[in-house]
C-alpha cells in the first residue's frame, strides 16, 4: 500500500544515527510527523531539533520494550501511520568466542524487538492502513562469516517479514523489506571490527533512507541498496554449487 508521508504518522526506531537518522530527516522534510526512537538521549535531542521530530528515548534489547515504545508513541499521537524497525546491533568474531550475554542482546533487538512492536501497533493498523518496514541486511539473505547471529537474526526478520505480508494480504498495509549491503555508519565500529573490505564501498546512510522512502511511497515490497546485491541472491536460490565457489567474495567476512 502506497503512502502518502505528509499525512502521516511514522515511528522510527534506531534514530540516534546511521539510517535511521536519515530516514527521519527524510520523512520530516516530506511532511511526516515523526517519532524519532533511540537509546542515545543527546543524539535524538539534536536530531529533534533540526527536524521537529518527537525523540523517545528507548532501549528496545529490553524485553518488553517494543509493546511499551508502541503505548508510549500512541499516547503522543493517536495513532501511527508507518514504522520503520530499523534499530539493530552487530557483533563480529568467530561465533564460539561469542559471550551469551550477546548473543540474547543481538536477538533480542534484532529479532524479538520488531516482533513485539508489530504485534502492537498492529491494531491500529488494521483499522486506518499503514505500512511496516524491516531494515534487514544482506548478510539476513547470504549469510557472513563472523556475524552468525546477527545474520540469523536478519534472516529471522526477512522471514517473519514475509509470513506478515501474505497474512495480511488484501488489507490496507503495506510491508517492505530494505536490504542494504555495506553502510557507511557506526554499526561496524560499534559491533567490535572495522569494515576492511575493498570491495564492496560502504553506500551513504541517505541512499539507504531514500530507497526506503520510496518503498513506502510507493508500496514497494522488497528493496536491494545497492540494487546489484539482487545478484548474489539470485544465484545462491538459483545455483547454490556456483553461489559457493564465490562465497569468498560474497559471504566472507567483512
Amino acid at each position: 500500500m502506497p503512502v502518502r508521508l505528509d499525512r502521516a504518522v511514522a515511528l522510527v526506531t534506531g534514530a540516534s544515527s546511521g539510517i535511521g537518522a536519515a530516514v527521519t530527516r527524510r520523512f520530516a522534510a516530506a511532511g511526516a510527523q515523526v517519532l524519532a526512537a533511540g537509546r542515545d538521549e543527546t543524539r535524538l535531542a539534536k536530531l529533534a531539533a533540526d527536524t521537529g521530530a518527537l525523540p523517545l528515548v528507548a532501549d528496545l534489547a529490553r524485553p518488553g520494550a517494543g509493546q511499551e515504545l508502541a503505548e508510549r508513541a500512541l499516547a503522543e499521537t493517536g495513532r501511527i501511520d508507518v514504522v520503520v524497525n530499523n534499530a539493530g546491533l552487530g557483533w563480529a568474531g568467530d561465533f564460539a568466542q561469542m559471550p551469551p550475554a550477546d548473543i540474547d542482546e543481538l536477538l533480542a533487538l534484532n529479532l524479538r524487538a520488531p516482533i513485539e512492536l508489530t504485534r502492537a501497533v498492529l491494531p491500529g493498523l488494521r483499522r486506518h492502513g499503514g505500512h511496516l518496514v524491516y531494515v534487514g541486511s544482506i548478510a539476513g539473505r547470504l549469510g557472513v562469516a563472523g556475524e552468525a547471529v546477527y545474520a540469523a537474526g536478519k534472516a529471522g526478520l526477512d522471514i517473519f517479514a514475509a509470513s506478515l505480508r501474505a497474512e495480511l494480504a488484501g488489507q490496507d498495509i503495506g510491508v517492505s523489506v530494505v536490504v542494504p549491503g555495506v553502510v557507511d555508519t557506526p554499526f561496524f565500529a560499534r559491533r567490535g571490527r572495522p569494515y576492511h573490505r575493498a570491495r564492496p564501498r560502504p553506500v551513504p546512510a541517505d541512499r539507504v533512507a531514500a530507497a526506503l522512502t520510496a518503498a513506502v511511497v510507493q508500496g514497494r515490497c522488497d528493496v536491494y541498496v545497492p540494487g546489484w546485491l539482487r545478484l548474489p541472491v539470485a544465484v545462491r536460490g538459483a545455483l547454490p554449487g556456483i553461489y559457493r565457489s564465490m562465497d569468498g567474495r560474497f559471504g566472507g567476512r567483512s
